[in-house]
This record gives C-alpha cells, sequence and structure tokens, in this order.
C-alpha cells in the first residue's frame, strides 16, 4: 500500500508557521534571508529557523529550506557557508533548490538532508528524472502545467529512490517556472532571484481593449484531489502561498489533510470546498489538470487579486470614502484597498466588528484616498480560536532552545576550469537556410530550431554543418516527438545540438557522438551548474542572458566548459503553456507605461516578447578577453506592425540583478 502524500505548507512568517504546525501540517517550506525564491516574504534567521526544526522534529513534522535562486559567481562562496551552517547546527529535512549545481555544492558543504528540484529547475518531461537521480536529487517537484495523465506518465518514467512532489493549490504563474525573464528584462528584479514584482499581474492593453491578460487565476485541485492519492512516487501534495498569512495556511492545510485522509467521504469534501472558500485566495481554476477540459487560467475581464472581494468604496456627502462589507468583519481581520499591482493601493486592520451590510469607514491617507467603486478585499483573518492556536504553538515554539548562529569554517572547492577552445559564432535563424546561407564557414554556422519541418527540409549535405536548436521546454506528451526527430536528425548527419534545458541531455543517451552544448535557456550562472552540465555529456555552454557585466566578465576563469553569450536577438520575456485570452497574436500590445510587446505561438507554448532586441554587441571585445569562446545572434521576426522601440537592448548589462 502506497504512503499517504505528505500535506507540505507554505510559511513566509512566523505567524503562517504556526499555523500549519496547527493545522496539522506534514512539512513546512521555508525561507531564509537569502538566496529564496519568494524574497519578499519575511522569511527566517538561521537562529529562528533552529527552534522550528527542533518543534518539527517534537512534533514528527518535517521543514524544507527553498535555497532555490540562480546563484551567481560572487554568490557561491556565501551559499557555501549557509548550507554549511545549516547542516551543522540547524539540519533541516531538505532543501529545495533551483540551481542544479548547488547538488553537489551541498553534499561538499556537508548537507546530509533531502535534495529537491525546485520546478524552477524546469524538469518537464520523463527522460528528465532519471538525469536528475543520477546528479544527486532525492525529490522533483513537478510543473504546474501538468494534466493528470501527464502525471501518470511521468511517475511511470521515475527511477526507485526518486520522489515527485506537485502543487495541488495556490498561485499560479502565467509563464512556465524557470522560463520568465518578464521582471529582470524589465528592471533588473530577477524572478529566477527571488525578486519578481509580477509584471504579468498589471494591466495590459490592445486594440483599445484592457485588461489584466497573463493574471492567473489561483489553482486549485480540491475534489480532484483523490485521483492523485495513489499515484507511485508521488509523495507530497504542496500548497504555494509564501507570502499569505497565517489564516490562509490553517485553512488551505486543514480542507486537503481532510481530502486526503477521507477521500471516498461526500461530507468531508463539502466542508473542505467550503472551508476553501474563505481560505482568502484568488478565485480559482483546474487550469490543464483534467486533460478533456482544459481552461486557460485567466480572466482578464473580471477579479483575479488576492483576498475575497467584500465590497465596494462609496463616498459620503464630504467625500469621505467608506464601504458596506457583503460578509460580517471581525476585529484583527485584514483589508486591502485596491488591486496589488496598483502603487496606490492600501492595506489596513479591523479594529472592530462591523456588521454585514454595516458601515466601514476607510480612515486612509489623503494622497491615498480612493475612487468610488474601487474594490476592497478582506485579505487576512484572524478568528478567535485560531488566535487562540497560535499562541499555544508560540509557546511551544518559544520553550525551543535552538542554537544561535555561528561562523562556519568551510572553503568551497571549486571545480578545474577548462582551457577556452575557441568554436563558431552561431546565427539561429527563424526560417530555413538556403543558397549561400547553407554553405560551411569557419567562423559561423547556421543554427535552427530543430521541428518535424526542418529534419524532413534541410538535406543531408547541410545537416552536419548546422547546430540543431531543442525548444526551452519540453511536455511529457512531446517527448517521444522529439525523441523521433532526433533520431531522424543524427541519421540525417546532424551532430551539432544545443539544449535548452540541462536535463534534455537524457534524449541523447544512445548517442555518444554528437556535440552538445547547454543553451542559454538552461540558466548557467556559475562553475557548480556548468560543471553539473558537463556531468550531464555537454561539452561547451552559453550562459544566463540576464547576468551583469561584472557576471559575465567573471565566469570564463572559473568554468569546467567553454563558454558562450547571446550577443544580440529578439529574447523572450516568457514562455508560457497557456495562450493569453483576450491578445491576438502577432500583434502589438501596450503596457501601463507605453513599452510594447507581441506574442507568438510555437508548438504548445506562447512566446512573449518585448519591441526592443537584446543587443550587447558593442561589449563584444571585452567578453573575448574574459574568455568566452563563441557567440550567438537570434533571429526572430517581429510583427510588421511593431512600433520602433527608443529603448536600449542592454538587459541586465548595467544592472544589478537583484
Amino acid at each position: 500500500m502506497t504512503r499517504k502524500p505528505e500535506i507540505l505548507a507554505p510559511a513566509g512568517d512566523t505567524q503562517s508557521f504556526l499555523a500549519a504546525m496547527a493545522a496539522g501540517a506534514d512539512a513546512v517550506y521555508l525561507g531564509l534571508k537569502h538566496f529564496s525564491a519568494r524574497m519578499q516574504a519575511d522569511n527566517f534567521g538561521s537562529a529562528e529557523l533552529s527552534r522550528m526544526v527542533e518543534l518539527a522534529n517534537e512534533n514528527g513534522r518535517r521543514i524544507y529550506v527553498a535555497f532555490n535562486t540562480l546563484v551567481k559567481p560572487d554568490d557561491v562562496p556565501a551559499a557555501g557557508r549557509l548550507i554549511a551552517r545549516l547542516a551543522r547546527d540547524v539540519k533541516p529535512h531538505g532543501l529545495i533548490i533551483q540551481d542544479p549545481g548547488l547538488l553537489a555544492l551541498a553534499r561538499q558543504a556537508g548537507y546530509e538532508g533531502g535534495l529537491f528540484l525546485s520546478t524552477l529547475a524546469n524538469l518537464t518531461h520523463p527522460a528528465s528524472l532519471q538525469a536528475a537521480k543520477e546528479l544527486g536529487a532525492d525529490r522533483v517537484i513537478l510543473p504546474r502545467e501538468l494534466s493528470i495523465d501527464e502525471i501518470k506518465q511521468i511517475a511511470a518514467a521515475c527511477p526507485e529512490g526518486l520522489d515527485l512532489e506537485m502543487f495541488i493549490h495556490g498561485a499560479l504563474c502565467w509563464c512556465v517556472s524557470g522560463r520568465c525573464y518578464w521582471s529582470s528584462y524589465m528592471g533588473g528584479k530577477s524572478g529566477l532571484r527571488g525578486r519578481c514584482v509580477q509584471p504579468c499581474r498589471r494591466m495590459y492593453k490592445q486594440r483599445g481593449h484592457a485588461g489584466r491578460f497573463f493574471s492567473c487565476l489561483d489553482l486549485s485541485l480540491d475534489v480532484l484531489a483523490k485521483t492523485i492519492t495513489d499515484i507511485p512516487h508521488l509523495n507530497c501534495w504542496k500548497i504555494e502561498g509564501r507570502k499569505k498569512g497565517p489564516h490562509y495556511v490553517y485553512h488551505v492545510v486543514t480542507a486537503y489533510k481532510m481530502l486526503r485522509d477521507n477521500p471516498d467521504d461526500p461530507q468531508a469534501r463539502k466542508d473542505a470546498e467550503k472551508i476553501l472558500e474563505m481560505a482568502l485566495g484568488r478565485p480559482s481554476t483546474r487550469a490543464r489538470f483534467l486533460p478533456q477540459r482544459t481552461s486557460e487560467p485567466t480572466s482578464p475581464d473580471s477579479q483575479t487579486s488576492s483576498g475575497r472581494l467584500v465590497g465596494k468604496v462609496q463616498t459620503d456627502p464630504e467625500g469621505r470614502p467608506f464601504f458596506k462589507p457583503h460578509i460580517e468583519l471581525l476585529s484583527y481581520d485584514y483589508l486591502r484597498v485596491g488591486y496589488e499591482d496598483e502603487n496606490w493601493h492600501s492595506t489596513l486592520p479591523v479594529t472592530r466588528r462591523t456588521p454585514k451590510a454595516g458601515t466601514f469607514a476607510l480612515r486612509l491617507p489623503k494622497h491615498k484616498t480612493p475612487k468610488s467603486g474601487t474594490p476592497v478585499f478582506l485579505i487576512d483573518r484572524r478568528e478567535p480560536e485560531l488566535v487562540r492556536l497560535l499562541a499555544e504553538w508560540k509557546q511551544k515554539l518559544e520553550r525551543c532552545k535552538g542554537s544561535e548562529p555561528a561562523a562556519v569554517e568551510f572553503a568551497v572547492r571549486p571545480p578545474k576550469p577548462a582551457q577556452a577552445r575557441r568554436r563558431p559564432d552561431m546565427v539561429l535563424r527563424a526560417s530555413l537556410p538556403y543558397g549561400a546561407e547553407t554553405r560551411r564557414s569557419r567562423n559561423t554556422v547556421i543554427g535552427l530550431w530543430l521541428s518535424p519541418k526542418s529534419v524532413r527540409e534541410v538535406s543531408r549535405t547541410v545537416a552536419p554543418n548546422m547546430t540543431w536548436w531543442l525548444p526551452p521546454v519540453i511536455w511529457p506528451d512531446e517527448e517521444e516527438l522529439w525523441k523521433r526527430l532526433l533520431k531522424e536528425a543524427t541519421r540525417n548527419g546532424a551532430k551539432h545540438f544545443v539544449c535548452n534545458a540541462p536535463w534534455q541531455a537524457a534524449l541523447f543517451r544512445d548517442r555518444q557522438d554528437v556535440d552538445l552544448v547547454a543553451g542559454p535557456f538552461c540558466n548557467a550562472a556559475n562553475a557548480f551548474t556548468l560543471a553539473a552540465f558537463a556531468d550531464l555529456g555537454f561539452h561547451a555552454a552559453f550562459v544566463s542572458p540576464e547576468l551583469t557585466r561584472g557576471d559575465f566578465l567573471a565566469l570564463p576563469k572559473m568554468s569546467p566548459l567553454p563558454l558562450g553569450v547571446v550577443l544580440s536577438g529578439f529574447w523572450p520575456m516568457g514562455i508560457a503553456r497557456h495562450d493569453p485570452v483576450g491578445i491576438k497574436a502577432n500583434e502589438p500590445f501596450q503596457s501601463p507605461k507605453g513599452e510594447t510587446f507581441w506574442t507568438r505561438r510555437y508548438g504548445q507554448n506562447t512566446w512573449i516578447y518585448p519591441a526592443w532586441p537584446l543587443d550587447i554587441s558593442a561589449h563584444r571585445p571585452e567578453l573575448e578577453a574574459a574568455g568566452y569562446s563563441f557567440f550567438a545572434r537570434m533571429e526572430e521576426n517581429p510583427p510588421k506592425t511593431m512600433p520602433v522601440a527608443n529603448r536600449p537592448g542592454l538587459f541586465n548589462w548595467d544592472g544589478e540583478l537583484l
């Protein structure tokens, strides 16, 4: 009999952690002050975390630490010391990581707990699991875009000794995890570094129609949870919400424990649904979970803000704002006036009980006076019973001694740097080459996205001279197609391939004579990552294009692989499996600030592009001097109606990459 999957709860602050414990969560995941993918949460220091681990151990629970950010070259020593201190003094039960290089760094630092690869690591197809296990992963967290059939397909391919984890409830991102550069591109606050400012939540406009076209509803599998109870290797149900309050954490955990422990009880299902209705998340969606009833997880013209809508602002004859709540408001409730993506929104506590349809005066600063019709959301609630439970668990936590932070002696043993070996530059074309473009060149090779059309139409005399690029995402139902395409391509003489997820190397296990390059979507940013790529069979690698000048120049001196850089081209701000409702592909649309973008559909995925290309070509000489061995230009044909964008395409070259 398979064991019950653990219920994994989020905690962005102490109160939410206590709520998770009070609700009976089997495990809690949380972040530290550094190296977490939710840096906007309060997060925790090492001393506080050690007391939490002690409390969890006393109660048969587990604590997982989110260490799931892009690690830059100069971050590696600090990351190693922090993991070494966790290993010595805190001993959390698992580390959640994005960067495959941290698998080796964590063991080098003496960490003996579980190592879990985050959704940001982008393991999206069955063959990737064996590669992850061989690198040292103990668990893989599945993408949120999968259907139940695809989850079963991946589980069937899962090697023994590897666990699977999936999200069952909480916020969805429009872009695929690990394939979103939107926040980074628009202002240097990288989603891969835990700094996302959620530009997808904002209003956009196309043809005069404005809407939140990319703002997703919350995933909620609720009564469908029974269908994933007995899937082999799927040992963890994860709840998203490290920026949510204790009310949300307590009630969502309670509901899914009901559903897990009473899968055949109709009353339990009804009770769980009622609890989730008051959990104060966004309106819910099944997204792609049911393959026969796939729906887009956006509703551009409706409410997609977090919290429960409880009224709209009115003004009295003197112009003072108030609202009449649709439900009773309790003391210690917390409200938000306006949408969270609007800079002027306000939050305020409820200081006294207000009955349903009673009058609640909004006492706000004059510069934040809302207009009539502005929505008001209930975003947190502290029911008396919950307050009592939190107080009880707080007392238990305070009795835990933990360990005080102390310096740890740990020196990173970096991988051995490789000698730079010059490779031809690549021009990644948007269309099939012809005529003179197909001729061999000593300094430049043509790159082409691998597809049924390109494999079929490129001749056997040309195929060996080209580099064949795999897509940034391969879904489970596509894996067999890609295996057939690779077989056909190699039969036609193709030898040079660029993989845009490191796990795609697993598709070449039986082809020892091919030349594999880790593509720019692999998010390589430090020497340990590049060493992991070498272990997977890569001979060279592109570095992440979102790095800064200092990061670019530092990497070649420490890299165990020859390195390349994308110098120019239309780099996507994100790749999604969803199709944006209300946005017409290949036509410009605008942000509230007047920035222009467009979308294009490739296979199962939507790519979103800015109107201005990446272009750091002027910096090629200093990149060559730093030790880069090859360069690439990515071609893409923008819509003919696209206006000229008057802004530089340096990405984060001159920034800080927060």
